[in-house]
């Protein structure tokens, strides 16, 4: 069993529902998580503003509009009538469930009973095109089988053996079809996964039903280094789950991660794909390490905050690095990197939400410098397999550039520093030239 996700882009037109059911007609069982396209999402959204507000000529125009709109979708799409005619009866019964709350008082609840409609008939006519086309496939309802619970956590012991349940009456169908971010909460009302949309949901089922692997189709691919500076950077075939957790803290928009932690846990392997070049090989994430494969990616994050702070004796050494990390507990503020030397200490962070009120506290028992406009750059590989060369390359690479703090030996897959911004494109440049474009270094990866 294999888990296919794709966004709600690639299904946003004929032509491209068209092109993933092409995708996903293999043999192969699998289930198939879908979305609704973002317009559709941002359409319905406005419709419960028109009914908190009252106004009700306004709702029945977008809903109006909307309706329409998906019933030319299913008339261009299908050909068969009597199939034809399922689909079309199907849009009026969810819009149908839209109408009714004109009619009625209108709760936050109903807001995302509204918003879940999006998703539901996208994978309704999914459902109704590929068995147009011959193939054999059910359409699962999410709010049956993914549940949270009283912290707003998905319920995995619950969606196992939902999901199992559900599939169990059609052991002869290869092909299952359900929607991305709905579920139900612990009340059994309308929910969405508090964070990872569709990329969580497809982790969820990969790990409730312990599947060969999960397949991610996006346009984003994981490159070597920033293509804005370095244009040719590769496309990475291969990484540890550890090396990509790394590469989504500098670039959520690759993969969630909680999408990441949950196969990871559950020991899913991810494969990244391409719809519009689903022949190439994307990117493999699994819990298998390449022992010969040093850097792999230069990542960069800017936005960061340098604050060093030196200690005036107040506190013992070991007292004044716990005020410090208390006090950036306190105000639930993350360090990015942390580095520390006798009775002083460097914080690099991306968070400056509650910076001034730390720094007003631990002006009493520090002297205190802070650098903005700073930025965290991360060279991601395996160190273990080559010895002291990974780190030489890097110090040799950045010779001339300016480093505030370097943070190395917390994690195997990483070496990180922070420079200021305004030599962020020169240092990624120099590095991707030491670490991926000199000849003898190549070889030995």
């Amino acid at each position: 069993m294999k888990i296919y996700k794709f966004d709600g882009n690639s299904t946003a037109s004929v032509k491209g529902m068209q092109h993933v059911a092409e995708l996903i007609r293999n043999n192969e069982p699998k289930i198939v998580v879908l979305s609704a396209a973002e317009n559709v999402t941002k359409h319905l959204d406005e419709i419960p503003a028109c009914f908190f507000s009252r106004n009700i000529e306004e709702a029945h125009e977008k809903i109006t509009k909307l309706e329409f709109q998906f019933i030319d979708f299913a008339n261009e799409l299908l050909s068969d009538d009597n199939i034809k005619h399922e689909a079309v009866k199907s849009i009026l019964d969810c819009f149908q469930a839209i109408w009714k709350y004109s009619l009625e008082p209108f709760y936050s609840t109903d807001e995302k009973e509204i918003l879940a409609q999006g998703d539901l008939l996208i994978s309704t006519l999914m459902g109704f095109y590929l068995r147009e086309q011959g193939v054999d496939n059910r359409v699962i309802c999410a709010f049956d089988f993914i549940r949270t619970g009283l912290d707003g956590e998905p319920d995995q012991e619950y969606i196992t053996d939902k999901l199992k349940e559900i599939c169990a009456p059609y052991p002869g169908t290869r092909l299952f079809i359900t929607q991305g971010s709905i579920c139900r909460n612990a009340f059994g009302e309308t929910d969405y996964l508090k964070q990872g949309g569709s990329d969580y949901t497809a982790a969820l089922i990969g790990t409730a039903l312990q599947a060969e692997e999960i397949q991610i189709w996006t346009d984003t691919h994981i490159r070597s280094n920033d293509t804005l500076v370095v244009k040719d950077a590769d496309i990475i075939r291969e990484l540890s789950f550890s090396e990509a957790e790394r590469l989504t803290y500098f670039n959520t928009r690759i993969l969630h991660p909680l999408c990441l932690t949950t196969a990871w846990k559950g020991d899913v392997p991810i494969r990244l794909l391409n719809p519009t070049a689903p022949k190439a090989e994307g990117t493999y994430i699994s819990n298998n390490q390449q022992k010969t494969k040093t850097a792999k990616a230069i990542a960069a994050k800017d936005g960061i905050t340098y604050i060093r702070f030196e200690s005036n004796d107040i506190l013992r050494p070991y007292m004044f690095i716990s005020k410090i990390l208390d006090t950036f507990s306190k105000y639930k503020t993350m360090p990015c990197l942390l580095t520390s030397s006798n009775d002083n200490l460097s914080i690099a962070t991306d968070n400056k939400e509650h910076l001034s009120l730390i720094l007003r506290e631990l002006n009493r028992y520090a002297r205190i410098w802070v650098e903005d406009r700073m930025s965290i750059i991360s060279v991601i590989g395996n160190r273990k397999s080559s010895g002291i060369e990974f780190e030489a390359r890097i110090m040799d690479a950045l010779k001339d550039i300016p480093l505030r703090m370097i943070s190395y030996g917390s994690d195997e897959n990483d070496v990180s520093l922070v420079i200021r911004t305004a030599d962020k494109a020169e240092a990624l440049r120099l590095l991707d030239e030491k670490l991926f474009k000199t000849v003898c270094f190549r070889k030995a990866c």
